[in-house]
């Protein structure tokens, strides 16, 4: 019996197994998405509907099934079919193909522009407001002369300046947006800098790079999240405007903008689809991701999860 009793003491304990930091995430992102599932359902289809155009905009030279200037004079102008489902325009040219290549060019200028906005947002917004005083003041008045011009004349000027092309239209973009919305980032910096942890973070001796990494950034993550997802609407659309005036993306690269701006108000008459097959799919996108941001304001956002 004491043997026995000895065995049980001398047995080494086996430590439980704790899952990796993967799985948990993996986990929390089924969690959140179940809880986006049932409380913001409008939120969960615009979420779909913005996976599946990131979906063919990925994909676009396998899922179109035609090129994107495939020219086909036989058969121009043709309404929508099962061989074309959008019809094709005045050059013959698939427009299905066309609005997928243009999903393409969307996402690379939604995803970008949203990137380096939200990036700027948080580089302007988190040091101006921890530092505070005169670099808050400094900084404060340099976003508010930045503002004080329309977006639109900066990106027409920029345009005409430096010509259109992609890397102008998304480092613009990207600037435009990012200065205006640090202002979300440093509204919340500034209620974060005054919680206890951090005056504890600071009576420790840690240096102000770690208490801004460490503390301050993974508190304002929900708004840099929200702020992300809502630039990525406004860079589609604002890119769509600027490629309708003629100085966005140069042809003959296909954007949604440029179809409504070129084939859609020439041919408007004899082939309404060429102006109904992309304007529809710049609304889907934009209304999608913009009910998904707010959906995810309401989760994330501790004062408003209460709301339905």
């Amino acid at each position: 019996m004491e043997a026995a009793i000895q065995l049980s003491v001398n047995k080494p304990k086996t430590k439980p197994k704790t899952e990796s930091k993967v799985v948990q995430s993996f986990k929390s992102f089924l969690k959140f998405m179940s809880r986006l599932c049932k409380q913001k359902r409008l939120g969960a289809v615009g979420a779909t509907v913005a996976v599946v155009f990131l979906f063919f905009g990925v994909f676009a030279d396998v899922m179109a099934p035609f090129g994107m200037n495939e020219v086909d004079m036989a058969a121009r102008l043709k309404p929508p079919s099962l061989q074309h489902f959008f019809g094709t325009d005045n050059l013959g040219r698939d427009m299905f193909s066309r609005c997928i290549y243009g999903a393409q060019i969307s996402v690379i200028i939604g995803l970008a522009v949203a990137t380096l906005a939200t990036f700027v947002s948080a580089l302007i917004g988190i040091v101006s407001g921890y530092f505070g005083g005169k670099v808050d003041m400094v900084v404060q008045r340099f976003v508010d002369a930045w503002m004080s011009f329309p977006g639109l004349v900066v990106l027409i000027v920029v345009a005409s300046v430096f010509g259109p092309g992609l890397v102008q239209i998304i480092i613009t973009l990207g600037l435009l947006i990012g200065i205006g919305g640090s202002r979300i980032v440093r509204s919340a910096v500034v209620s974060v800098r005054e919680n206890m942890y951090i005056h504890a973070a600071k009576s420790i001796g840690a240096s102000s790079g770690r208490i801004l990494w460490r503390h301050v950034l993974p508190n304002v993550a929900p708004p840099l999240i929200i702020l992300f997802t809502s630039s990525v609407g406004s860079a589609i659309l604002a890119e769509s405007g600027l490629s309708f005036l003629g100085l966005g993306v140069p042809p003959p690269t296909p954007t949604w903008g440029g179809m409504l701006s070129g084939n859609g108000r020439t041919y408007m008459l004899q082939g309404p689809w060429l102006a109904l097959a992309p304007g529809i799919c710049l609304t889907l996108v934009v209304y999608s991701i913009n009910v998904l941001g707010d959906a995810l304001r309401d989760l994330l956002d501790p004062r408003m999860r209460g709301s339905r």
